[in-house]
């Protein structure tokens, strides 16, 4: 099954510059793997040693975080699209003024 995995800016070089690309697989984890076959190193920018997925790396399947679904488990279907967003941190909360 081809799904579309929409890539984030810090990992376009991985890609060649694509921001959009094709995979194949029935789940995230195929998804992923399939990936890694393509673009050597990019599994291990997205996920731990253990193979779960970084806490600073957020994967959306059709807008919704697999963490709520199946994990890594979640079923994708023909033309699903995977989005990885590398999770935003910054300020300290407080405001001035």
């Amino acid at each position: 099954m081809a799904v579309k995995v929409r890539i984030p800016t810090p990992l376009l070089n991985l890609t060649g510059g694509a921001s959009e690309v094709e995979a194949q697989g029935s789940s995230v984890r195929e998804v992923l793997e399939d990936l890694e076959r393509r673009y050597s190193g990019i599994i291990e920018r997205l996920c731990e040693e253990n193979g779960q997925v970084r806490r600073f790396v957020n994967i959306f399947v059709n807008e919704e975080d697999i963490r709520f679904l199946k994990g890594l488990d979640t079923e994708v279907k023909d033309g699903d699209e995977v989005s990885v967003i590398p999770a935003i941190a910054g300020g300290n909360g407080s405001t001035t003024g």
